[in-house]
């Protein structure tokens, strides 16, 4: 017996929500996505019980893309479902598990696979951030309550499993009786909860400036005089403290992302049996979309999170940390960049002295930009191409979905082959350069910083999201007004 066949019925064992018997109209999928966003922001506003303030949060730095709320229920987010999207995809990529993910049943095997995985990396990811001690019980709770800290503690990873296992499910419901998917939709919800704080937040920062912008230039206005804004220094202040440069960021990447969202090659088709019936099937230049950078994000964070735990224990062969910041050694190099303080040498140098540590030198800090853009580039066209091939957009499952609707590429036989041979020249090669120009945008965009501290992978993520999640609207009430519309996406 083959590992696939041993594995194949515990896979089918594990639970799922029940998909939907026959169609699900526009109005009730728009009330159940509804209903788990509902949700989502109901549990990311209940805190672990037992949980001390002295934890430290190892993802800190990744919530916007992460969707997760530190503290609360959802404290991995949807960091389980990525790394284990992670593990499966490389493993598939390099033929350590040989699927043919065109076949159905092996599809099936894959989709088992990654939730097996799942709940695998819902244990490897809080048990590591207990065992660290980075999440740490109430001794004052375990001392009224007359139990031990143990008994926290394992409250606390009891809790912590139930809300990861809740976000998988109810990515699950989205994704089956809803619009788009719930990893979509929680990212949207974190980033959007971001910038709205961003914008109207009077509470002060370490600076003493309120954190949102609104409030910033009202204070500024009051309090800072006309010639020093007007001075070299000020102005300087006005685009980093006073938040105009995240505020252009913003609105430059809002901008771009439509319009890149909206640049395609469209391909004429044609219906061999009706006459006059003609339509296009789009490729779009961010063609795997912009959730590869999700994973890339989430293999940089996953090595951060192991750098972290080992620099715990006393190992700092990768690097030291101060919190959850690497201020040196490989570790420094691979983190993520976020915002002008990770690149600007004076700001780098106002960083590192408020965690009392030694400054990088400024080839050090170029070294660091280059390797993230390597890895945003790099790691966008690696992830973009595994994306379209486990998701069934490559070429040839795509030119199989053309062909059992009944349409055809004119001039070219009605047969699967030929389809295919246009597909192959189109989909990978726009595969490639979108997955390397979202890449760069991502790196653009955390150079520059955003409002609220969303970080550019996270602003980038969600306006890409909305545009698509507008489309997936549109298309579901084109279906509901034609119904035959829905056996060309195969529904």
């Amino acid at each position: 017996m083959s590992l696939k066949e041993a594995l194949e019925p515990i896979f089918r064992r594990l639970p799922a929500v029940a998909s939907p018997e026959g169609h699900v109209h526009f109005k009730n999928k728009l009330w159940w996505t509804l209903g788990i966003l509902i949700l989502y922001f109901a549990l990311a506003n209940v805190p672990l019980f037992g949980l001390s303030k002295d934890s430290i949060d190892l993802f800190e730095s990744y919530r916007a893309f992460f969707a997760g709320a530190s503290g609360s229920l959802m404290l991995l987010g949807i960091g389980p479902i990525v790394t284990a999207s992670i593990v499966l995809q490389l493993l598939v990529g390099a033929d350590v598990i040989k699927l043919n993910l065109s076949d159905p049943s092996d599809q099936a095997f894959f989709q088992g696979a990654q939730k097996f995985l799942v709940f695998i990396m819902i244990v490897l990811e809080a048990l590591p951030q207990i065992m660290g001690g980075y999440i740490q019980p109430d001794a004052g709770l375990a001392a009224s309550l007359g139990v031990g800290l143990g008994a926290i503690t394992f409250l606390i990873f009891l809790q912590i499993c139930i809300g990861g296992i809740m976000i998988l499910f109810m990515d699950e419901v989205v994704s089956k009786w809803g619009i788009g998917s719930g990893v979509g939709l929680f990212i949207v919800a974190g980033v959007s909860q971001q910038i709205v704080t961003g914008v109207f937040n009077w509470k002060p920062d370490t600076s003493g400036l309120p954190i949102g912008l609104i409030p910033k230039w009202i204070y500024i206005a009051q309090n800072v005089g006309a010639d020093y804004l007007l001075s070299g220094d000020g102005v300087m202040f006005l685009l980093i403290n006073g938040g105009i440069l995240a505020l252009v960021s913003t609105v430059t990447i809002f901008l771009l992302v439509v319009f890149v969202e909206s640049t395609r090659i469209e391909i004429p088709l044609a219906h061999s049996s009706v006459r006059g019936a003609r339509g296009r099937f789009p490729v779009k230049l961010i063609y795997a979309s912009v959730l590869p950078m999700i994973l890339v994000r989430a293999l940089q964070a996953n090595i951060q999170m192991i750098g972290m735990l080992m620099a715990g224990r006393g190992i700092t062969i990768f690097g030291e940390y101060s919190g959850s910041n690497p201020i040196n050694g490989i570790m420094y190099y691979l983190a993520p960049i976020n915002s002008p303080y990770n690149w600007i040498p004076s700001l780098v140098r106002e960083s590192f002295t408020s965690y009392g540590a030694v400054a990088p030198a400024n080839w050090q800090i170029a070294l660091h930009v280059f390797v993230d853009a390597f890895m945003l580039i790099v790691g966008g066209i690696i992830f973009a191409l595994f994306w379209i091939e486990t998701t069934g957009m490559g070429a040839k499952p795509t030119a199989q979905k053309i062909f059992n609707s009944g349409m055809q590429i004119p001039g070219f036989r009605r047969n699967i082959g030929s389809i295919e041979k246009v597909m192959v020249r189109y989909i990978p090669k726009v595969t490639v350069i979108g997955g390397a120009f979202i890449g760069l945008l991502t790196l653009v965009a955390s150079l520059l910083g955003t409002i609220g501290g969303a970080g550019g992978t996270g602003l980038l993520l969600t306006v890409s999201i909305v545009y698509r999640l507008y489309e997936d609207i549109a298309s579901e009430q084109m279906m509901e007004m034609h119904p035959m519309v829905r056996s060309f996406f195969g529904r």
